[in-house]
């Protein structure tokens, strides 16, 4: 036990000191903030309010002075900064073109005096080819409704009925085959639902970063002091088995400080004062997100990172040169790939066949289960029976590697053929 603790500190010291995993690490997170602060430095730079409500709309009252009265009223009383209305007793053409170019506004909005029609046409002036953007002009174009049903009616109808022709129908969907007296368990408010599809999404990028980056420095790391014939050293004072596990332990630790590393960086750039406000508009509110995706998440991701790193580490100690690597260690990022874009691809079905078929599946079923937990619907007995099938394949996967590991470790030359490894198996009496 000490010995192995020795590997895995050793590991990890090892490769946290190395230049390529401070640079990378640096990089990534100088790369992040940029990508948080991106709006800030936008306005640090062209001194433009970014915040939805910088738009400001010059409100002509020439010529309809009652319905732009009314549509001001109407659009203070909806309490909604999409855009602010700048009054205007004139309607000088030349004057608010003036205004229009000192910034003063963004633009105007004028009403025609045509007395034929019951509401008048309404034109909005920039000096932008688009004119107003898609959420503002769904805004303006909603309030001039509302406007319009009130100067036609008039005092045909009563306030109460105009509030109530103005509210949106309530629309439901219910299943036929569901019981009206149950209570519906499984159904979750918007919010809520799209904060767990966050959690599983970042979760399923979590597993396949930590798969293959750490994969790939267990099986370089593992190679390179094969080719550099260290390994017979270490070989006489450490035995193999321990090497195996304490390097995959010691990569996983500098997979979990690297992680760490990066959400500090997120959340502390989240949290400063320009990205504050930024942030409450998100509503985000973690309390939503359940607990059991979070355990059964991290479960999986455990789990299936140790299934896949006791096979890089197996394919690294039978190759002998750094260069051939690559090609060795293609088919575990083909499965990786696989468990990826199943898992990815399959959240806006989650309980299809395909998911429930691989969620059964050792090397598919760290990101299915993920998916189906957070956003599906599951029975608490295929949750264990997956984990109990993982939890095996990783013993399997993990003795047949450590066999591999101890054959393969000592084979130099070309990369060794299955015959010839079951061959030096039986050598090695292994």
């Amino acid at each position: 036990m000490n010995k192995l603790g020795t590997v895995i500190g050793f590991t990890f010291r090892n490769k946290v000191r190395t230049k390529a995993f401070l640079i990378t690490t640096i990089v990534l997170a100088i790369i992040m903030s940029i990508a948080i602060n991106i709006p800030y430095f936008i306005q640090l730079f062209t001194g433009e309010d970014l915040k939805s409500g910088s738009t400001k709309i010059g409100l002509v009252y020439a010529e309809q002075a009652n319905v732009a009265e009314q549509l001001d009223s109407y659009w203070k009383a909806q309490n909604n900064d999409e855009f602010t209305f700048v009054k205007y007793d004139t309607s000088d053409a030349a004057s608010l073109k003036k205004d229009i170019e000192a910034g003063t506004i963004d633009g105007y909005l004028q009403f025609s005096d045509d007395q034929k029609t019951l509401f008048p046409s309404v034109v909005y002036s920039s000096d932008e080819d688009d004119g107003l953007n898609a959420v503002a002009q769904a805004e303006l174009s909603g309030a001039l409704q509302a406007v319009k049903m009130q100067v036609i009616v008039q005092d045909s109808l009563t306030p109460e009925q105009i509030a109530e022709l103005k509210t949106p129908v309530q629309f439901n969907a219910q299943n036929i085959n569901a019981d009206a007296s149950a209570p519906k368990a499984n159904e979750k408010d918007e919010s809520n639902r799209m904060m767990e599809f966050g959690v599983v999404y970042l979760l399923i990028i979590l597993f396949f970063f930590t798969s293959m980056t750490t994969g790939n420095m267990i099986a370089a790391e593992v190679t390179t002091e094969k080719s550099s014939r260290i390994m017979e050293i270490l070989i006489t004072s450490v035995s193999p088995l321990t090497q195996m596990f304490g390097k995959i332990i010691g990569m996983f630790l500098v997979g979990l400080t690297q992680i760490a590393v990066f959400v500090l960086v997120i959340l502390g750039n989240l949290f400063m004062p320009q990205n504050k406000e930024v942030l409450a508009d998100f509503n985000i509110d973690l309390s939503q997100v359940s607990i059991d995706v979070l355990v059964y998440g991290f479960t999986f991701y455990v789990l299936g990172y140790f299934l896949y790193a006791v096979l890089f580490a197996a394919v690294g100690s039978i190759v002998s040169r750094t260069e051939d690597l690559g090609q060795a260690i293609m088919p575990i990022t083909m499965l990786s790939l696989a468990a990826f874009y199943v898992g990815s691809f399959s959240m806006g079905a989650p309980n299809t066949m395909l998911m429930k078929v691989a969620s059964f599946i050792p090397f598919l079923s760290p990101t299915t289960m993920i998916v189906r937990i957070g956003i599906g619907e599951i029975a608490v007995w295929e949750i264990w029976v997956s984990i109990l099938i993982l939890v095996i394949s990783i013993l399997f996967f993990g003795w047949l590697s450590a066999k591999i590991y101890r054959t393969g470790v000592l084979m130099y030359g070309k990369r060794p053929t299955i015959k010839e490894l079951r061959k030096a198996m039986k050598a090695y009496k292994i």
